[in-house]
């Protein structure tokens, strides 16, 4: 620890000890008052007729009293601590209201502290500071500081506990607060689990666009007086986000204390102590208060009451970060939208993260920029773990450049997963352009998309095509086909050849009986799919790009509503979207429109299906007597011919023999009546 700080909190808690010693001579002054030494005995009695004193004669020894506590307030306020001086200033103590806090830190501190307070009060089983005590001792003394909205018992500083007479209510100092008092970290036992405090960040290690950003929020928390502005930074990068408070807080001098919400354990009931406590320690610290909103769930409406509470009477400095804006009836906020870095500042962030080993990557890092649009800390992260997983290269040119760019790509791949695995499905691609059976004009064009997703960056920014307008950059193919001509198994080779991944968009956790909460779940896999650079599968896509129909009541305005946000989020994003469907004409013409790629994918012929039997058996499956010409007989889909191949190799299995054409049969024949049909003898002439 640093010597200066030590020092300067032992002056404090001295300070304090001499503030307690002021305070215990009070009680002992007093003691004195209200139980004087017995007289000395005199020889002779008072002389007849001489009557006992009167106010008038009391009337010096009140005034010499009075001297005395003045006296001792003056010396009082000559050892005052800082931490006592910090707190009386946030709360607004005034001097009677301090004495009795160091009447609950002597009662903590001092062992005969107990007897001291009985002998005070006259009664051995009080042995507590009271109400009626503050009153007696202490200088100033004033009923209203114990009223329940005084800041005593408004802030929680003490406990005015239940008594039979008001005035003999014991005193309790909060623990927090006399741990505060003593110049120790401030730790609220009851805000454990609720309050985390987080640390700082340098006030320049942002980058331009998000620089200015932390400016704009320190620039009122300069100010000496409050009150503060709500502020709110709403965004997907939950990081930056962080990064950008941090900032700011630092460059305005503030501590930053984080609440998450949702809070467990909260109640309407409890939360106005909480709220309270909340704001206490922010004062105590100095911070800003950040509510953490970002997994806040829409439909949490006892959290949204109670952040609603929360932001109407906090006076401190506060700041929300979320997803999405909120707004609130009683007190407006400052909303500001964290923005993505630019390519320029991404390509900044990834130089000073690689330091010289950027300029021996030969262009990797481009590469990076334009398929990965990542944040700041995201690129630091991805950087380190990549500099680590190559320890014993000391120097660029010791380092397999291509490993290393190979490293760096996958762990950018995986930045954007976590976001995503709660609203899609991740497909691991186990397939490339050997395992796709399609006609070859089907093939080229999978080749164009993917050529497409490789020049990207040259067209759209070398060649400026992207300066005109940010709409109509987006990739975007349909694929159509009956079930099991190969769509999906189109969109996993594409997902090998460009080595990015693959999600499926699943409608059930996407799709919401809310109002506006589709279209927010659709910004959020958009958004997470654009940081990632992810192919997004829409399987089935007619079910969520159908048509738009007339509107008749709510529920199709609500559902015009979504397909028109759909159709908007398509045409900007600038990832490779691919949609499959078994109906091409249930699909909105405006979707057709804005699509780039559209193939279609027919039912394979006899010598299709021939090659889709050749591929399907693994070479390790012990076979005999297989002839695909006769199998590619079978009037089905490739989706078909794999579940045949697949029922076959079990049965097969489960007898001990070989996969024959007797258990393909038996395999076929079960496919056939799930699919509604009869086999014929033409498709099995000749197999046995």
């Amino acid at each position: 620890m640093n010597i200066a700080v030590e020092q300067a909190k032992q002056e404090s808690r001295e300070r304090l000890g001499m503030a307690v010693l002021v305070v215990r001579q009070m009680l002992e002054r007093y003691i004195d008052q209200i139980h004087p030494p017995p007289p000395t005995p005199v020889a002779t009695a008072p002389a007849p007729g001489v009557l006992a004193p009167t106010a008038a004669d009391l009337q010096p020894i009140m005034t010499a009293l009075q001297g005395l506590r003045q006296g001792l307030q003056e010396t009082l306020d000559a050892f005052e601590p800082a931490p006592l001086v910090r707190l009386c200033r946030a709360f607004g103590l005034s001097p009677f209201e301090r004495n009795i806090l160091l009447l609950g830190v002597a009662q903590e501190l001092f062992p005969d502290a107990a007897r001291l307070f009985a002998m005070a009060q006259g009664q051995e089983t009080v042995t507590y500071p009271t109400i009626h005590l503050a009153l007696q001792v202490l200088p100033d003394g004033d009923w209203s500081a114990f009223a329940p909205e005084a800041p005593l018992s408004y802030w929680q500083l003490l406990e005015v506990s239940d008594a039979p007479v008001l005035s003999l209510s014991p005193l309790t100092l909060d623990p927090s607060i006399l741990f505060y008092l003593l110049d120790e970290p401030y730790h609220d036992r009851q805000l454990a689990d609720l309050l985390k405090p987080l640390p700082l960040a340098p006030s320049n290690g942002l980058q331009p666009s998000h620089q200015r950003l932390a400016d704009q929020l320190a620039t009122p928390w300069l100010r000496t007086h409050d009150p503060y502005p709500v502020v709110q930074l709403c965004g997907d990068d939950l990081a930056a986000k962080r990064a950008i408070v941090r900032a700011a807080c630092t460059q305005a001098g503030w501590s930053l204390l984080r609440l998450a919400l949702p809070a467990p354990a909260i109640t309407i009931s409890s939360f106005q102590a909480l709220r309270r406590r909340i704001e206490r320690a922010a004062l105590l610290t100095k911070s800003v208060l950040l509510l953490d909103c970002d997994q806040l769930n829409a439909a949490d409406s006892l959290t949204h009451q109670l952040l609603g509470q929360l932001v109407e009477q906090v006076q401190t400095p506060c700041l929300i970060t979320s997803r999405d804006r909120y707004a609130f009836a009683q007190r407006p906020l400052v909303t500001y939208d964290v923005p993505q870095l630019t390519a320029d500042e991404q390509r900044a962030v990834w130089q000073t993260a690689l330091g010289p080993i950027a300029s021996a990557l030969n262009g990797q890092v481009e590469a990076l920029v334009a398929q990965f649009n990542l944040g700041a800390p995201a690129i630091q992260v991805a950087c380190t773990q990549a500099l680590n997983q190559f320890q014993a290269a000391q120097n660029p040119d010791d380092l397999p450049i291509a490993d290393f760019g190979a490293a760096l790509w996958t762990i950018c791949r995986m930045q954007a997963r976590p976001r995503l695995d709660d609203l899609a499905q991740h497909i691991t691609a186990q397939v490339d352009w050997e395992d796709l059976v399609l006609p070859r004009q089907q093939s080229n064009i999978l080749r164009e998309i993917a050529a497409h997703v490789h020049q990207r960056t040259t067209v759209y920014r070398s060649w400026g095509f992207a300066g005109r307008s940010g709409r109509g950059l987006g990739i975007t193919a349909l694929f159509y086909g009956v079930s099991g001509t190969g769509k999906t198994t189109a969109a996993e080779v594409l997902s090998t050849a460009l080595n990015l991944d693959l999600y499926r968009i699943d409608l059930s956790q996407v799709v919401s009986k809310y109002l506006g909460e589709t279209e927010k779940n659709l910004r959020q896999v958009f958004n997470a799919a654009e940081e990632g650079g992810v192919i997004l599968l829409f399987d089935e896509a007619d079910a969520l790009f159908g048509k738009r129909t007339e509107v008749k009541d709510s529920h199709d305005r609500h559902a015009n509503v979504e397909v028109s946000y759909l159709l908007q989020r398509m045409e900007a994003y600038q990832g490779l979207a691919i949609l499959t469907t078994n109906m091409k004409s249930a699909l909105d013409n405006a979707f057709q429109r804005r699509i780039r790629f559209v193939v279609e994918f027919p039912f394979p012929d006899a010598t299709q299906r021939a090659e889709l039997w050749r591929r399907v058996f693994p070479k390790a499956m012990p076979q005999e007597g297989l002839n695909v010409q006769q199998l590619a007989q079978l009037s089905v889909s490739g989706g078909s011919i794999r579940n045949i191949a697949l029922n076959a190799a079990f049965i097969a299995a489960d007898t001990g023999e070989p996969v024959m054409m007797k258990h393909i049969l038996v395999a076929a024949r079960s496919e056939y009546i799930k699919l509604g049909k009869g086999l014929t003898d033409a498709e099995i002439k000749g197999w046995l």
